[in-house]
């Protein structure tokens, strides 16, 4: 049950036809109902029934609670369907952006395969694993005179990621992986660093999936959909003079206000 239609709805409309809708969705916001969080009561899919004149909408993606950024919907079962299909047979081309620790490689390829997650803490089983890579490129990188644990300065990158399956919190990992969490990211990040950001600059994930590129589920025409930086990255972003690179994505600007 989702309940009733807030009058409130913190999502903004990107896109809209007869088949899909796109929306931006606000970091903080669960895009449905998780049994890790079962106190909460709003949902994305429940604002996003709302612009959809009251009628269901169809998750066919999801996004991390802290993560903000692109997050679409069919209108109809069957869109839905096809939408899924592409996803599956890995047809949609995704980019996120994230904020993280250190300085990458100007462009690299992950291979780390990921086991997954239980939502029970105390599941003793042994999970399995599954295959997952993630292309990236490094836009923009600086260094601050703050010093943290032994390092008399501190360096981060601004970063383009392609993930080519959905697994799990998969970004968020593979960047640990290769020792360039996240900030913000209290699970998989450096609690050092986080707190340094907090004080000094914002709080906040900083991911968003900024981009989605797929086939069309009526038409089959490829098409691109692309969503704003949340007000928390882009505070970061004007901070530490990175707005050419931001810029140079061609990403709409956040001044629509939430119907």
């Amino acid at each position: 049950m989702l309940g009733a239609i807030p009058i409130h709805n913190p999502l903004i409309r990107l896109y809209q036809d007869e088949a899909l809708l796109a929306v931006y969705k606000p970091a903080g916001l669960l895009v449905h109902r998780s049994p890790i969080d079962r106190h909460e009561t709003a949902f994305a899919l429940q604002y996003a029934r709302g612009l959809n004149g009251g009628r269901y909408v169809y998750p066919v993606h999801r996004l991390d609670r802290p993560t903000s950024g692109l997050l679409i919907f069919a209108r109809s079962p069957e869109m839905a369907s096809q939408l899924a299909q592409s996803f599956s047979q890995r047809l949609v081309d995704k980019t996120y952006l994230a904020i993280v620790r250190g300085w990458p490689q100007p462009r690299g390829h992950i291979d780390h395969p990921l086991q997954l997650e239980s939502i029970d803490r105390h599941d003793a089983r042994t999970l399995p694993v599954q295959t997952a890579t993630t292309d990236y490129q490094t836009l923009a990188r600086i260094c601050l005179p703050i010093a943290v644990d032994r390092y008399p300065q501190t360096r981060y990158a601004l970063m383009a990621l392609h993930p080519h399956e959905g697994r799990k919190h998969q970004i968020r990992r593979h960047l640990k992986h290769i020792s360039h969490p996240i900030l913000g990211d209290i699970k998989h990040g450096k609690g050092t660093h986080n707190r340094l950001i907090e004080h000094h600059f914002e709080r906040g994930l900083m991911l968003a999936c900024s981009r989605m590129t797929f086939p069309h589920p009526a038409t089959g025409e490829r098409m691109t959909l692309s969503a704003p930086l949340a007000p928390h990255l882009q505070m970061l972003v004007n901070s530490w003079g990175w707005q050419q690179a931001v810029a140079a994505l061609g990403l709409p600007p956040l001044n629509c206000p939430p119907e």
